[in-house]
């Protein structure tokens, strides 16, 4: 193929053009998930409650390098999307909890109201919530 390039330049019928100017697609992004910040900190609430929970039923010296670990982890796991929503051409906001009341938020299978989607958001993290009581619950009656 490279010799058809060849002849077309020996023999004048090839013209040599500047590079096209890149396209710039103008996509509007979106880094917030249109939730409200406080959803985000009732998770990471509930998560660090969780660490405590366990980690005062199963007090030991051991435990502090992994619940250290874990917890910055978790801060690790909210932080860096909190500096993410922050980055340089991110025009849009978190919702704040009178719009997140209002108009719910639109997920792939339909708008769901405020408090279906904190059901949504909330119950992993409230369940290892009542799952860390219950676990410490029964150490103590076992002990």
């Amino acid at each position: 193929m490279s010799h058809i390039v060849h002849d077309l330049i020996a023999s004048g019928d090839a013209r040599i053009v500047d590079l096209p100017a890149p396209v710039r697609h103008q996509i509007e992004t979106d880094r917030n998930f249109g939730l409200p910040t406080a959803l985000y900190g009732a998770t990471i609430a509930c998560y660090l409650g969780f660490l405590v929970i366990v980690g005062s039923a199963f007090a030991n010296p051991v435990l502090a390098i992994p619940l250290a670990i874990i917890v910055l982890l978790v801060a690790a796991f909210f932080g860096v999307p909190a500096i993410w929503t922050r980055l340089k051409g991110n025009a849009s906001e978190p919702a704040t909890l009178g719009e997140f009341e209002r108009r719910g938020i639109m997920t792939n299978t339909g708008r769901l109201s405020a408090g279906e989607a904190s059901a949504q958001v909330l119950v992993l993290p409230v369940l290892l919530v009542v799952w860390g009581l219950a676990v410490a619950v029964i150490a103590a009656v076992v002990a």
